[in-house]
């Protein structure tokens, strides 16, 4: 591929010096490179040899403790039929592996002694077991004998009965079962006289008995003898024990989402890797705190009513459970695998990713594209890949189009940004990136994902594409791009471009996800070619909306605004009204399930009107003046749904019902200044 060194150069504000073999013959410039660095971070544009550049600075002296990045620039750029215009992308990613690393988050920490509790049949238990012991504390829990039954040899302590619980994670596993079984394992010593003496052949090879088969012969009594591991009369009982692993060799596993437990492994006996993996997790282990919660945002519950689901219903680990009688959720970090799913439906912001920060996302991605610009890129689809399955993908692309004559690679148009997770980065971001000048924003699904992780971004990005629709903007800018095999991926990857901005934006991302979407929605707008009033949103996943009011129902109890977590409703301390600004709704339909009249319904929609950021007036009535001293305490209409509900019950009949037209004061005054009123005194 074709590089100029004083065009990247320039975009880059530096000096650069082209090297065709530095990991070679020009090994002595890399060298130079980093003893000169003074401690500050030096960027390979190469991930070839990434490992020999490592080894190449720990033996260089000098260069102790300099930082180095690796970018690839090869697979994703210049190995393609676009190399030629590929400068724009390659100085784009330049400049993105030029940023500053993201900030340290907090962590989460595990704690492993290695007591490893292996589930399934006993013969291939103990199979597994023999390969693991020598660094693993073993216990088998029994699930049968097998084809062949346990071993003659008891190496390792057998558990048996019935699981009822396992839970928990990496170095804090939970099992409960109980114990029904005559025979005692702990006791049993293998000698298989029972199993030769019993004349129904109950007793296997796992060393207990089926208690179906038996007849209650009590022949294996007599012939355990001494040891007495077998004991009809025992009583059942419920165990428990904690674990730092779990090897799971069942077809039905113990855990049923889709993102396992850290320290939970299936295993079919094939997959060496698996027990690799395990011997490894002894000691105490670190990962990040991939989320942040804000309690006082969160749209899930008020007043024992449930409103918004959304991280709950997405989460594949199981992580996020309700607390509706605190009015929040809970997420166990533990659990939590750092999909960022819950964070991208989430549609006040109470859940937002820290790994990275939403600030140092919105920064790479406004550098990738405004450097792409500054060089003369146009039309950029930006490219959402998860940094695993997605970069090797991509990568195999890249290989393939130097290779073949049918493969195209990755266009010099596409713009590849690597995550954690693909689920990890929603709307705003994708707003933001068209409104930094993308022509389109495309995700890269690879099959790792959770299904219900490709409906929730699916879901989001029918929002995102109606809004832009909604405005004029030609074509389609969002995209789930699941490719089966190297063809489809390539023939995805050359879709015609659609209409952008057609000047970038100079905002920054803001680590409120609102903020951010309306500073998005904002430059979209006055860009737009199209302004219509009002634009209609998908129902599902929409975060924005305005609400419907049925006047002819709603008694202005006001109970509506108590239950609004984003302040979207509001009263008016003056006079009895009901007022919304709508820029504040999220759409959660707290206040939906709160009102006693079923009188509001949510309306997802995009209001370009500017009367969308003020609090506009949904209803309002006369107030009702006390009969007795014409002070106002409520209004008309629901003093009068009131009156007509009680006016046939027996406890409110002549002076009684005459008080609910009067003020609390009012009432007080009139019961004591009644003659005709029974008191305590008067008994």
């Amino acid at each position: 591929m074709p590089l100029v060194p004083q065009t990247l150069g320039a975009a880059l504000n530096e000096k650069l010096t082209l090297h065709s073999t530095l990991c070679r013959r020009e090994a002595g410039a890399f060298e130079q490179a980093i003893t000169q660095a003074n401690g500050e971070e030096v960027v390979v544009a190469c991930t070839q040899e990434a490992r020999l550049f490592t080894e190449m600075a720990a033996q260089t002296p000098g260069a102790a403790g300099v930082p180095i990045r690796f970018v690839n620039i090869r697979e994703t750029g210049g190995w393609s039929k676009d190399a030629a215009q590929a400068s724009p992308k390659i100085a784009a990613l330049l400049a993105v592996a030029h940023l500053p690393e993201a900030e340290p988050v907090p962590t989460v920490t595990y704690k492993s002694a290695g007591r490893l509790l292996i589930i399934g049949p006993l013969d291939a238990a103990e199979r597994a077991a023999d390969l693991v012991s020598d660094t693993l504390d073993v216990t088998v829990f029994s699930a049968g004998a097998g084809s062949q039954g346990g071993a003659q040899e008891r190496r390792y302590p057998v558990l048996t009965g019935n699981i009822q619980t396992l839970t928990g994670w990496l170095g804090a596993f939970d099992l409960k079962w109980s114990r029904n079984n005559p025979i005692d394992l702990d006791l049993c010593t293998r000698c298989n006289a029972c199993v030769a003496a019993c004349p129904e052949q109950a007793i296997g090879l796992d060393y207990q008995i089926d208690n179906s088969l038996c007849q209650s012969h009590r022949t294996c009594v007599k012939v355990c003898g001494v040891a007495g591991a077998i004991d009809f009369s025992r009583e059942p009982e419920d165990l428990s024990e904690k674990f730092d692993l779990v090897l799971d060799l069942r077809a039905t596993p113990a855990f049923s989402q889709h993102a396992l437990p850290q320290g939970y492994f299936l295993w079919d006996g094939q997959d060496q890797r698996t027990l690799i993996q395990l011997r490894g997790l002894v000691g105490e282990f670190e990962k990040p705190k991939f989320f942040v919660y804000k309690q006082k945002l969160c749209a899930h519950s008020r007043n024992e009513k449930t409103g918004c689901n959304a991280c709950i219903d997405v989460c594949s680990a199981q992580a996020i459970s309700s607390e509706r009688d605190r009015q929040q959720i809970k997420v166990n970090p533990n659990l939590c695998v750092g999909c960022g799913a819950c964070t991208t439906v989430c549609p006040s912001g109470a859940l937002t990713y820290a790994y990275p920060r939403a600030g140092e996302q919105g920064s790479k991605i406004k550098t990738l594209l405004s450097t792409y610009a500054r060089v003369g890129g146009k039309q950029a689809a930006v490219l959402f890949h998860s940094q695993e399955a997605g970069q090797k993908l991509l990568g195999d692309l890249g290989r393939a189009a130097r290779l073949s004559k049918t493969i195209r690679g990755v266009p010099a148009r596409v713009l590849p940004v690597a995550l954690w997770h693909t689920s990890s980065v929603g709307m705003e971001l994708w707003l933001s990136a068209m409104a930094y000048g993308a022509s389109q924003v495309w995700v890269l699904m690879t099959g790792e994902e959770a299904p219900q992780y490709r409906t929730a971004v699916r879901e989001q990005m029918d929002v995102a594409q109606a809004l832009l629709a909604g405005l004029g903007y030609q074509g389609e800018h969002f995209k789930i791009i699941e490719a089966a095999d190297l063809t489809a991926l390539d023939a995805a990857l050359q879709a015609a471009p659609a209409q952008g901005v057609s000047q970038a934006a100079s905002f920054t991302v803001q680590a409120d996800k609102r903020a951010t979407l309306e500073l998005a929605l904002d430059h979209l707008v006055a860009q737009a070619s199209a302004q219509p009033e009002v634009i209609t949103l998908p129902a599902k996943g929409s975060p924005l909306g305005a609400l419907s009011l049925n006047k002819d129902t709603c008694t202005l109890c006001l109970s509506c605004i108590n239950a609004c977590p984003a302040s979207a409703l509001r009263d008016n301390p003056e006079s009895p009204q009901l007022r919304f600004v709508e820029k504040n709704c999220v759409q959660c339909g707290l206040c939906v399930k709160t009102c006693p009249e079923g009188s509001l319904t949510l309306m997802p929609q995009f209001n370009l009107k500017p009367q969308r950021k003020d609090a506009v007036v949904l209803n309002e009535m006369k107030p009702y003046a006390c009969v007795r001293c014409s002070r106002p305490f409520g209004t008309l209409k629901a003093i009068e749904a009131m009156l007509g509900k009680l006016a046939g019950h027996s406890m409110f009949q002549g002076e009684a019902l005459e008080r609910l037209k009067m003020c609390g004061d009012c009432r007080v005054i009139d019961i004591y200044s009644n003659p005709g009123e029974a008191r305590i005194t008067d008994l």
